[in-house]
């Protein structure tokens, strides 16, 4: 989904995208009418508002512009929303970007967007001229002119290029910024698309290049060709000059399983092709595909592919297994795996307080990115002629966010972007001393002198200590009185660390506000035992967590309850719609972004079959027990004092069902209860499809809790 300072959870590896009949169009397929009752087992209960899952349904959509016609001319009649908008829109357009890229080969990849080029600017450059103040790029392919050309909405889905040469592309391109995308062939070259190239229309699918002439595709070819989950279930062999119906079938699984998808294992001298069908979110069977024949590897269903080296293979385990503990990254020949003879060996393993954020690989060694208390540390491993592993520590803040980048199996060098709260992005290039150097550096967008960053302890419910950041103003007066903003995610072993935001910096401390950044159980912050210790049943240990965070801000005399506001946003958007149904009386404002929150009906809406494995199927009596007491849908009451809520969403969220909100908008104003909503008709998960997208977003969130929380 979305991760915030924005971006994702319910993720799935996608290679490339691609098109059938418009997916959001079509009539959402409900078992019973779309007013009504739903039974479950021996359960049933009403719901009047399913009509409002149809997408694109006239009523539905009447419904929405009159919410947006009611809710923002009373956010945007804030004394500061326009200038808000106006903070938002120059930090996103400003050139003062340090441009990401995709290496490959001798040149940096990038997707630029500004003013001036609000689809993109797909451009590339060499390092050398990367490292100027001013690189002179060469563009590759303009999205808005494409866009204009073809009449079409597009925006940026990704690109997947064959390696060794990386001139042939598989290029994926979004309507509207949904998941969904179409799929063509694209010459890096000829700066073109291939005539009579590899194409695929709209739809989620799966692409990895095997040779020039042949990739392996999943995509929507009819019935049973996709999962209940709206991934492909059927992988094929697609020779070039083939029809997609007359290529070779290669893999098959079962409808209920989440995806099949294909990705190559390589290591610089070896490649293995990779058939993944994921049986569930967090579980998977791995195949190789090796002279025509799919070997299963012999490994935990739950552990994590690490990556390639030196024909070794690594793999991140996320239970105890053999004699290797939860955590472990472990590691065995590629040649014995295949014979089935593999003797594992003990690569690291991460102790109580520490976790394993990435494994990257080079020519020569391994990079370690870890996380101790939710602090940052960078280690290089290179393998010794005696077996062992010599460790180095690469040199930077621990109390900032290090980000491995570009490492490749080809080159020694990598690059490392950092960046704290209070500290813009710097971007290292690292050589093989492993001495990191400076070649870019963001100018400071907002000023943070008159700010510090602190980290806190809150207990929760069952004694565990729950770790959370406060950024806050150095003399700020401890009465209770400051504005505060609340945000957390708490799911899908996602890690959320210190990130610098000069939106946040503009539109909220320089504003009186403090931002909090809670560390809940779910997340990735203390490896998979933190995450695992708030699934399924035991969800509601995540939002303990949350509640606990929130009264120990009380407590320290931070905030009080009446300038207290949260937010969220996907699963994010379910945890702080749990909050205020479980805890009204501790927040006065609550941001619920492209949420999920009918949690009855999730595994039916979109991608939300994927999820049973973080949350449990709802179907069962005995899931529906539990999930059913933290549900928002079906805990929000009628003769409750709730604050008043702002929920977004997007029409085109082809992932989260924009469903949740509109539902949980219209049962709640039927009680009588003053909620916001605002739904984009574009934008995708993100909820915004161009930067004038998100500049407003962010500024109908921030005129919001202004409102809602400043004294």
């Amino acid at each position: 989904m979305i991760k915030f300072s924005t971006a994702s959870f319910l993720t799935a590896p996608i290679s490339a995208a691609s098109r059938c009949t418009p997916i959001l169009a079509r009539t959402i397929a409900l078992s019973g009418a779309l007013t009504g009752a739903l039974t479950f087992g021996n359960l049933t209960l009403a719901d009047d508002y399913m009509w409002l899952e149809e997408v694109e349904g006239e009523a539905a959509l009447a419904w929405v512009e009159e919410q947006n016609a009611r809710s923002l001319p009373q956010i945007q009649s804030h004394p500061a929303y326009q200038q808000l908008y106006n903070n938002s829109l120059e930090v996103l357009n400003s050139d003062a970007r340090i441009p990401d890229f995709s290496r490959r080969g001798d040149y940096l990849y990038n997707l630029w967007r500004d003013a001036g080029h609000v689809r993109g600017l797909y451009r590339r450059t060499t390092l050398a001229e990367y490292r100027k103040d001013n690189p002179a790029w060469e563009t590759v392919l303009d999205l808005d002119k494409l866009a204009a050309d073809e009449n079409m909405n597009w925006t940026w889905g990704g690109i997947n290029c064959l390696y060794p040469d990386f001139d042939r592309c598989l290029l994926s391109l979004s309507i509207a910024g949904s998941d969904a995308a179409v799929v063509r062939e694209f010459s890096i070259a000829d700066k073109a698309f291939v005539e009579g190239g590899f194409e695929l229309p709209e739809s989620k699918s799966r692409v990895n290049w095997l040779d020039e002439n042949t990739i392996i595709v999943g995509t929507d070819l009819g019935a049973g060709s996709m999962t209940d989950s709206g991934y492909p279930a059927q992988l094929r062999l697609w020779q070039r000059g083939q029809t997609i119906t007359a290529s070779t079938p290669l893999y098959s699984a079962p409808t209920d399983s989440v995806s099949v998808y294909s990705y190559t294992l390589r290591d610089g001298e070896n490649a293995y092709p990779v058939i993944q069908e994921g049986l569930t979110f967090y579980t998977a069977d791995r195949y190789v595909l090796n002279a025509g024949e799919l070997t299963l590897l012999p490994i935990p269903n739950n552990a994590t592919v690490a990556g390639l080296f030196r024909n070794n293979l690594y793999i991140d385990l996320k239970s105890d297994w053999q004699e290797f503990s939860q955590g472990a990254i472990v590691y065995a020949p590629m040649d014995d795996i295949l014979a089935g003879n593999a003797q594992f060996k003990l690569f690291v393993q991460p102790d109580e307080r520490s976790a394993i954020l990435d494994m990257q690989v080079t020519s020569d060694a391994i990079l370690v990115n870890w996380l101790d208390n939710v602090r940052g540390r960078l280690d290089r491993y290179t393998p010794m002629a005696n077996g062992e592993w010599q460790r180095e520590t690469v040199a930077f803040d621990p109390n900032g966010s290090i980000n491995v980048q570009n490492a490749s199996p080809e080159q020694q060098d990598f690059f490392v972007s950092y960046n704290s709260f209070l500290e813009p992005t710097t971007l290292y290039h690292v050589d093989n001393m492993l001495t990191p150097a400076v070649i870019k550096q963001l100018p400071a967008m907002f000023d943070a002198s008159p700010f510090e960053t602190r980290q806190y302890m809150a207990t929760s419910a069952d004694g565990t200590q729950i770790p959370y950041f406060v950024v806050i103003a150095r003399d700020a007066i401890l009465d209770g009185s400051n504005p505060t903003q609340l945000f957390a995610y708490g799911g899908f072993e996602l890690s959320y660390r210190p990130n610098y935001s000069a939106i946040v910096g503009r539109n909220w401390l320089h504003q009186g506000g403090v931002y909090v950044l809670a560390n809940i159980r779910g997340g990735g912050e203390f490896g998979p035992r933190w995450h695992q210790a708030a699934l399924l049943k035991n969800r509601h240990k995540a939002y303990e967590d949350f509640e606990a965070v929130a009264e120990d801000l009380i407590a320290r005399n931070i905030t009080s309850s009446e300038h207290l506001g949260i937010r969220g946003g996907s699963n994010g958007g379910l945890l702080v719609g749990a909050a205020v149904t479980r805890r009204p009386d501790l927040f006065n404002a609550v941001v619920s972004q492209v949420p999920l929150l009918d949690m009855q009906r999730y595994n039916k809406l979109l991608a939300g079959a994927s999820w049973m494995g973080e949350y449990g199927n709802p179907d069962e009596e005995d899931m529906w027990a539990y999930i059913r007491t933290y549900s928002p849908y079906h805990n929000v009451h009628e003769n409750v004092d709730y604050p008043k809520i702002f929920f977004t969403t997007s029409t085109r969220d082809d992932r989260v069902h924009p469903g949740h909100a509109r539902k949980m908008v219209a049962k709640m104003t039927d009680m009588g209860h003053d909620v916001l909503y605002y739904e984009n008709t574009e934008g995708g998960h993100s909820g915004a499809a161009n930067n004038e997208q998100r500049a407003q977003l962010d500024a109908l969130i921030y005129a919001y809790l202004l409102e809602r929380l400043t004294p």
